[in-house]
């Protein structure tokens, strides 16, 4: 434990970067602001022993610390006396003042970029996560752990550089000025020490496990958020909204839950802490005050020793107070260091960066894939089959029989478990993952649109595409009527996820954006699925007119959408059954048949 413990705070550190001065600077000030709050109470003792004792006739201004004694200044007159003293605790009062502005201030600078560093980081270490890394965290646990887990982390180093600086300090030297003091009454806040260590322990075993599994379960609720957002029409559509409600119920009343079970700990702590420091108090009073009553103590110094058991104990109260925040952000820091630590599934450092894909050639050789990569369950089994540059490949089959597994290797998105896939003569792992995915465009199922205008959309295949670039992938794609059609044509805000188009004119849009990339290799994953017949062989039409260059990979439910393919390939299972032409499957492949026929009397 204390292992991961280090691991985890070095990962941390590691963000605080160009803050290193300011993360230096806040404490550095602390001290400064702590050693005038400590002197203050020495020099109001000062003036209470003075003004109580009225038979000196010269005032001497002497502070002692232990067997030293700091002579300052002599002076015969009291008013004068106290009035200087009292100017040099308003100054010393204003020194502590700016010093501690300050340190808060460095302390939000560093903090907030210490926030920024982490958030960043975990967010660039997320783009460079493949399919299968993605796989193994939820999209909701990925933005808590970007939003409230940094949140968290940031807070405690706040509370790191102004508190875990400022109270041990303080601790210090009030210890010694109370000791300085009274030596017997500095007795009765040792007693306190072990009882504050005892709840502060206790604490950090308990807390730890019951903030994480109170994170976990605030994972679960932005899942049911997220999906229920997400889903809000097919919610209303099949009036769900009381079911939602009560699903989202339950997982918010067991966030409740576990928060009220690890905040207990908090609730019990403090009273705890308070009732020692308040027992500590009436102790010294109680004990201070017979000692001056036996003459063997002045009021001053009384006044002066419980402003410092105050100190005393009030540091050990925001000890106290950091290492509460250390439990809660503990659990958060351990969730960010797991993604930092994430291995990235697929990197190109041993690819040669100066090689670029010269033709959509694609070639798998003795391929086998398993998402869990284990041999004995594959999803895709020993796959052997060449495709020439500027073919259209047409790919059906069951569901699960590996479609979209099979034209997610071309890009590398997930990695082979043996054999190679090969575009343009090389194998794929080495490329760059730029140049590789610079050439391939991919329309997946799920069609992705970004708020914003039409045209800025378009623009994520080419930022630099002028606008005949642009109106010729939008009428191949058969998009540009109805854009046109639009009040603000292609300037029509889309809305956030493309809210403002149908499901079917945003399929189009995408295949324009695919084609504005100008690849050598255009995968389109069942991404005509909710175009009409009719417009789906218009844009296949134009893919072969105008872009005959593009080795086009179509997977489709409709043999109508691959009949016209240069050739089709049936999968199964994991496995290709059967390649050729829509005739040739016709006379010659059982599954290609039945799917025919089933889709023919469908018509019918």
């Amino acid at each position: 434990m204390k292992k991961e413990n280090k691991h985890t705070l070095k990962k941390l550190l590691g963000c605080v970067g160009e803050y290193k001065k300011a993360s230096f600077l806040a404490p550095f000030f602390i001290v400064f602001e702590v050693v005038f709050e400590v002197l203050i109470p020495l020099l109001m003792a000062q003036i209470i022993n003075v003004g109580m004792d009225t038979d000196l006739s010269t005032y001497n201004l002497i502070l002692s610390f232990g067997n030293l004694d700091v002579y300052f200044f002599t002076m015969n007159n009291r008013i004068a006396y106290i009035c200087t003293v009292g100017a040099i605790m308003v100054a010393m009062a204003i020194c502590s003042l700016c010093c501690g502005i300050l340190s808060g201030r460095f302390a939000a600078v560093a903090a907030t970029g210490f926030g920024r560093n982490v958030r960043r980081k975990e967010f660039y270490k997320i783009q460079d996560f493949s399919f299968l890394n993605m796989d193994k965290f939820s999209t909701a646990s990925l933005v808590t752990r970007l939003t409230t887990d940094v949140t968290n982390v940031q807070n405690t180093y706040m509370m790191f550089l102004r508190i875990c600086f400022r109270a041990p300090v303080m601790l210090v030297l009030a210890i010694l000025m109370a000791v300085t003091i009274d030596a017997e009454l500095a007795l009765i806040f040792l007693g306190a020490v072990p009882v504050l260590a005892i709840t502060l322990a206790s604490l950090a075993a308990i807390g730890f496990p019951r903030f994480l599994a109170m994170l976990k379960k605030y994972d679960k609720l932005n899942i049911t958020t997220q999906e229920n957002l997400t889903a809000i029409r097919v919610v209303k559509s099949f009036v769900r909204e009381d079911h939602e409600t009560e699903k989202f119920r339950q997982v918010s009343s067991e966030c409740q839950r576990l928060q009220l079970k690890a905040e207990k700990m908090i609730v019990i702590a403090m009273p705890v802490m308070q009732l020692v420091v308040y027992t500590c108090m009436i102790l010294t009073t109680y004990f201070g005050g017979n000692k001056i009553i036996a003459g063997r103590m002045y009021y001053g110094d009384l006044t002066a020793f419980i402003s410092y058991i105050t100190q005393i104990l009030t540091s050990l109260m925001m000890i106290g107070f950091v290492m509460i925040m250390i439990v809660m952000s503990r659990a958060s820091a351990q969730r960010i260091v797991e993604v930092f630590d994430e291995k990235i599934d697929i990197t190109d450092e041993n690819a040669d960066k100066s090689l670029t894909v010269e033709n959509g050639e694609v070639e798998f050789d003795d391929v086998e894939f398993s998402y869990s990569k284990n041999k004995d369950n594959l999803n895709l089994k020993k796959t052997n089959i060449k495709i020439k540059s500027g073919e259209t490949i047409g790919i059906i089959g069951g569901t699960g029989s590996s479609k979209s597994t099979f034209v997610q290797l071309i890009p590398r998105l997930y990695d082979v478990l043996s054999g190679s896939v090969k575009v343009g003569g090389h194998d794929v792992r080495e490329y760059s993952l730029k140049n590789l995915r610079d050439s391939v465009a991919m329309v997946l199922q799920k069609n992705v649109l970004f708020s914003g205008t039409i045209k800025e959309n378009l623009k994520w295949g080419n930022e630099n595409a002028t606008d005949e670039e642009i109106y010729e992938v939008c009428r191949a794609a058969q998009a540009h009527d109805f854009i046109e059609s639009f009040p603000q044509g292609y300037q029509t805000d889309l809305g956030q996820g493309g809210v403002n188009v149908s499901g079917g004119q945003k399929q189009r849009l995408c295949i324009a954006r695919a084609l504005l990339k100008h690849p050598k290799i255009m995968i389109l994953d069942d991404s005509t699925s909710a175009v009409d017949t009719a417009t789906d062989k218009k844009i296949r039409e134009a893919l072969k007119d105008k872009f005959n260059h593009i080795t086009v990979f179509i997977i489709a439910q409709r043999v109508t959408s691959v009949a016209d393919a240069d050739r089709i390939i049936v999968l199964n299972d994991g496995e290709i059954v059967g390649v050729g032409t829509h005739d040739e499957l016709l006379k010659s492949n059982e599954i290609y048949q039945e799917v025919y026929n089933l889709q023919k009397q469908g018509v019918e």
